[in-house]
């Protein structure tokens, strides 16, 4: 009955859609009789309305300005609403009950819902109209300051444009939803405001709203509109900034429109964009501009998240449903984030609603979301979140790869090649779950305080049964591999913004971040050969734990009308321990570090004139390890060539103490764990980055190309080498011998980004030509191709909207990914009478994948009541929808000095179907 009743819950719901949208058609079809029209187009709308018992929602002023002269004879009425619609510029939206909006503008519709549904009996409803001045000026040159919210949840709305009709003045407001403008010309102006995802608004000042600090509320704009053109500007999934330089913004809310494999994924949609790869499926980490994912810095609401994914990385750490906004910098960031070498990306969590009780959840075929979100009372709010996932068909599927291999022996490996799968999944329980709450507690205007918690845990096993092919008669085995991992996050995080005059804010910040893991891998069994059985019992235990307590304060202060100053101050102190344990008993690493980073920061943003901006910076941190002070010098620059051209250009030097070294492992894959650096063998790393770009945008396309080089220096990996014995030889014994190395590398590219963002169809194409490489004098004096090395990457995205349907399809090219392979093996009898194998390794990542590529397809129905609010939807997504056999990575064993090669594979076609509902 459990298996049962997702797909019947799925069935209702669609059916009640079904008998909905055929109302809807009856009424299309009503046919105007006889009728000649000669009136102004409020009239006639008023004349079908009564005629033929359909129910109009319009601005009665504008609509009267408009004329009709047309004979209708026996034609539907959705033809004759097309026909004036057209010839007024106008656009229509239909709702199930048979209501239909006439909007001017795709932004008008939330707003005149929202007074429909107040008044059931209006007919028409007036436009908002903006109050004339209660007299003539009275303060010149002023300045104001305030905040902008989300109109129903009372959320703040970062980045929102604020600017003064018919004038120069404007600004956005910051993280917090703050702004301040200076220079105000007089106390009767308007201020316009936009967002993203939002209907534009204007507010006229007066005497009272200039004496405090504003709230200007803004309604959520539909984005699944019949017959209409929406006309905002970066209107879209995912979106760049043209006054930054190399920033993504996006809005989680947007999400369920992309296909996806369980559910809105935060992280996995930056890959769509280009610089940041889209062929590690297994992984919600971002490869941004040749770096790997330890050298993106990633914070929850002020404190750094250091495993970014879930359950083989097919899900971000992040639930959506607690999230507010994302901001990715791929590379030249501001002096404000420091301490990765990479790419920072700042995810900002929900405050709660402070209007109204607000919960939900969405159903999956791998997991279950709910979350809920309430006012305490008029000052406070909470929000509180969790998800787990659960074994199903999808599930089965995914786990199911793990059973899917192809072997060869030889030289090489070969690739894939005939033989049969040696790896038998044999118990498929793993599972994740994570929890979500915050407070947020407003005493005034000037203060909020809020407290975010944050818990996640993976529990992994991926342990199976070894069948080997026996390629002599003499040789027999049967081995189990125990496969178990545990790991997870636990964030915490006290926020105080306030708002100390109108120039002044502050953002303080204390918070405390605890990744764990601990992998339990053994092989047991027997192993016979000529005759002879040997038991093996070989395991290796990996144990990493990383906290992280830090307190930082940001600044901002607009000192003039050209000038606005950032800065700050910030302290951490963190304390690593990894151990890497054979058999219990032999030590193969075993680190403690600790340490403290301090440190300050400042930069300016300088704005001269309305084309160009400038915005030098420096930070300076202390690391205590070292005993050292690191300097980072940064600048970026935009120039408004013209309303629709900007170049742009970045450049900063960047330091990391903390990274996830990569332990190379040739037969088991490459494995990870966080360290310090230090001033004996681990070398603080170090990167020099250098962006030029230009942007052209209209109001339907946008043209984006950047190019980038980055220097690396201070990179680390370890190598730990085994020799004899081991789990797939007679012998019990081996030799380990563990290497450190350090070295360094570049990252250099061209990044193309064409963008569709209005229209009932949007999208874009995306194309990154890059190039990552090391060099690490173990391997030899030549760069060789890093691990994230991809020459090309192409991605297509298209979405499709009709009326509540949206339709979306991706499609993702890249070169394959390179990698190290043994190359053959040989066995050495030593005099004690034991053999000692050993293998012959190629060189360092000379070995590539094939080629990657995949479709993906999906189709979301958005559920509405009658008064046209969006309580869900319903979502059916097709994952590599023709199956292309993409390789995840290669494992080998040893047998009879013979190299098996084993493919493990990513997700070949995978259906899914999400339920999302919410109810207030």
């Amino acid at each position: 009955m459990k298996r049962l009743s997702v797909p019947l819950l799925l069935f209702l719901t669609i059916a009640c859609t079904h008998a909905q949208a055929q109302q809807t058609q009856k009424i299309l079809k009503k046919s105007i009789v006889d009728h000649f029209f000669s009136c102004p187009l409020d009239e006639m709308l008023d004349t079908l309305s009564l005629q033929y018992k359909v129910r109009f929602i319009f601005e009665r002023e504008p609509i009267h300005g408009m004329d009709v002269v047309e004979h209708f004879f026996n034609e539907p009425l959705i033809d004759a609403l097309k026909l004036v619609c057209k010839q007024n510029d106008l656009q229509y939206w239909i709702e199930n009950d048979g209501t239909i909006y006439i909007l001017q503008q795709p932004d008008d519709l939330d707003r005149l819902k929202q007074l429909n549904a107040m008044n059931k009996s209006l007919s028409a409803v007036k436009p908002k109209m903006l109050e004339p001045p209660k007299g003539p000026p009275t303060r010149f040159m002023f300045s104001i300051s305030g905040r902008v919210v989300d109109q129903n949840t009372g959320e703040a709305l970062p980045g929102a444009i604020v600017s003064v009709r018919n004038s120069d003045v404007n600004t956005a407001t910051n993280t917090s939803g703050n702004f301040t403008l200076l220079n105000v010309p007089a106390d009767t102006c308007v201020l316009e405001v936009s967002y993203m995802g939002y209907q534009p608004d204007k507010f006229r000042l007066d005497d009272e709203k200039i004496k405090g600090s504003m709230v200007l509320p803004l309604f959520p704009s539909m984005n699944a509109l019949n017959e209409v053109v929406i006309t905002d500007k970066k209107h879209g999934v995912i979106n760049t900034d043209s006054k930054k330089v190399s920033v993504l913004q996006l809005t989680p809310a947007a999400l369920d429109k992309l296909p996806n494999i369980g559910e809105r994924d935060i992280l996995r949609s930056f890959q769509l964009m280009p610089g940041v790869s889209g062929t590690n499926e297994s992984s919600s980490g971002a490869y941004v501009r040749g770096g790997t994912p330890d050298q993106n810095l990633v914070t929850f609401d002020g404190f750094t998240v250091y495993q970014v994914d879930h359950l083989y990385g097919f899900y971000s750490a992040f639930n959506p449903n607690a999230v507010r906004d994302v901001e990715m910098y791929k590379g030249g960031f501001s002096s404000k984030y420091g301490g990765r070498l990479s790419a920072v990306t700042e995810i900002r969590g929900k405050d709660g609603n402070k209007n109204e009780t607000n919960f939900g959840g969405d159903l999956s075929l791998l997991s279950i979301n709910l979350y809920g979100e309430t006012p305490l009372n008029k000052n406070s709010s909470f929000l509180v979140a969790f998800r787990r996932s659960y074994q199903g068909p999808l599930y089965d599927k995914i786990f199911g790869q793990f059973n899917k291999s192809t072997t060869t022996t030889g030289p090489g490996g070969g690739g894939p090649g005939g033989g049969r799968g040696f790896m038998n999944q044999t118990t498929p329980s793993s599972y994740f779950y994570d929890f979500n709450a915050k407070y947020t507690y407003s005493p005034s205007d000037k203060n909020t305080f809020s407290w975010t918690y944050y818990s996640g845990t993976d529990h992994l096993d991926n342990s199976r049964d070894l069948n080997f092919p026996s390629f002599v008669s003499s040789y027999s085995s049967d081995l189990k591999v125990n496969d178990y991992t545990k790991s997870g996050n636990i964030g915490t995080s006290g926020k105080w913004v306030s708002t100390w005059g109108k120039k002044l804010f502050s953002n303080t910040v204390i918070s405390y971040s605890q990744f764990n893991s601990d992998r339990d891998r053994g092989t047991t069994g027997t192993v016979t050969d000529s005759g002879t059985t040997t038991n093996i019992n070989n395991g290796t235990y990996e144990y990493n734990r990383l906290k992280d307590l830090s307190l930082k304060s940001d600044w901002e202060w607009q000192a003039g009308s050209k000038y606005k100053v950032l800065f700050g101050g910030y302290g951490s102190y963190l304390d690593i321990k990894y151990r890497y344990t054979q058999n219990d008993t032999t030590s193969l690493i075993n680190q403690h570090n600790n340490g403290a980073i301090t440190g300050g920061y400042t930069e300016l943003q300088y704005d001269p004139n309305s084309d160009l901006h400038i915005q030098p910076g420096i930070r300076e941190t202390y690391y205590s390890p070292t005993g050292k002070i690191y300097t980072e010098p940064r600048l970026s620059a935009t120039y408004h060539f013209t309303d629709r051209f900007n170049l742009k250009m970045a450049t900063g030097r960047f330091y990391q103490f903390t990274n996830r070294v990569t332990r190379e492992d040739i037969l088991n894959g490459d494995r990870n764990f966080w360290v310090l650096a230090d001033k004996n063998n681990m070398p603080v790393s170090s990167a020099n980055h250098y962006i030029a770009g230009f942007n052209y945008e209209t109001k339907d396309f946008l043209i984006d190309i950047e190019g980038y080089y980055k220097q690396l220096n201070g990179l680390t990996e370890y190598s730990i080498r085994q020799q004899g014995g081991g789990p797939f030889n007679a012998s019990t014994t081996s030799t380990i011998t563990e290497n450190y190395y350090t070295g360094n590398g570049w990252a250099k590219g061209i990044e193309v980004l064409l963008q569709k963002k209005v229209g009932v169809y949007t999208g874009w194409i995306a194309y990154t030509l890059a190039q990552s490489k090391s060099k690490f004098a173990a391997y030899g004096n030549d760069y060789f191709p890093s691990d994230q090395d991809v020459r090309n990457e192409f991605k297509w995205i298209n979405m499709y909207h009709l009326q509540r349907w949206s339709f979306a399809a991706t499609w993702i090219f890249s070169t394959g990914h390179p990698y190290t392979a043994p190359l053959g093996s040989y066995t050495i009898n030593t005099v004690d009478g034991n053999k000692v194998t050993y293998l012959t390794i190629s060189d360092k990542n000379a070995e590539r994948l094939p080629a990657y590529h995949r479709l993906d397809l999906s189709a979301t129905y958005d559920l509405l009541k009658v008064d046209g609010r969006k309580i869900g939807s319903i979502g059916f997504s097709l994952f590599n929808a023709y199956n292309h056999i993409n390789t995840w990575y290669k494992e080998y064993t040893i047998q009879n000095n013979q190299v098996v090669t084993s493919n493990v594979n990513y997700l070949g076609l995978t259906p899914n179907i999400t339920l999302s509902l919410r109810w207030k």
